[in-house]
C-alpha cells in the first residue's frame, strides 16, 4: 500500500517511536516517563495516532489516539481524543527544510463536564532521520499556554 499522496509531506512520521520524557506545568510536580508514539498509514489521507506512556516502574500513565491529515499546501489538520476527558480539533503547518521535518499544530480542546479544564494544546514534531523530538504546550486549569511535555523519541520500526 502506497502512501495516500496528500500524506507525503507527512512520510517521516510513519512509524514506531519510543524514548525518555519529562512533564512539568505550574500546578503539578515535574515527572519523568517513557513515551511511545505510533502513526500508522491507514491507506486513506489522513495518520492515525497513538500515544501511550509509563512510568519509571513500568506502569501505564496516560494514552491517548487521532489523526493528522494533510489537506495540502503544508497543512495539517488535528483531531485527537483523550480518555480523561478532552478532545482536540486543531490546525498547524508541516514543513521539510533539508533532512528534518516540523509539523506543529495549535488546538482548541473541547472538556466533559467532570474532566479537567483544558483550553488549547499546542504540539510540535521534529524529525530528523531516526529521531522524533516532540513538545506539547497547553492553556489549562486557568494557566495560560506553557510547556508541559518533551520527549525525545528514536524510531522502533
Amino acid at each position: 500500500m502506497s502512501l495516500h499522496p496528500n500524506l507525503e509531506p507527512l512520510a517521516p512520521l510513519v512509524g514506531t517511536w519510543r524514548g525518555s520524557a519529562r512533564g512539568e506545568y505550574p500546578t503539578i510536580t515535574s515527572f519523568t516517563y517513557t513515551d511511545a508514539w505510533q502513526f500508522i498509514d491507514v491507506g486513506k489521507p489522513f495518520l492515525l495516532f497513538v500515544e501511550r506512556t509509563w512510568n519509571a516502574e513500568g506502569a501505564p500513565m496516560h494514552t491517548e489516539t487521532g489523526y493528522v491529515r494533510s489537506p495540502g499546501g503544508g497543512v495539517v489538520e488535528i483531531v485527537a481524543a483523550i480518555p480523561t476527558g478532552q478532545s482536540e480539533l486543531g490546525v498547524g503547518t508541516v514543513a521539510t527544510e533539508g533532512a528534518v521535518t516540523t509539523v506543529a499544530t495549535d488546538a482548541e480542546v473541547r472538556c466533559t463536564p467532570s474532566a479537567k479544564q483544558v483550553d488549547r494544546i499546542v504540539r510540535r514534531f521534529v524529525v530528523e532521520g531516526d529521531a522524533l523530538a516532540y513538545t506539547m504546550e497547553m492553556a489549562a486549569v486557568g494557566q495560560g499556554v506553557t510547556l508541559h511535555l518533551t520527549s525525545a523519541l528514536t524510531r522502533q520500526g
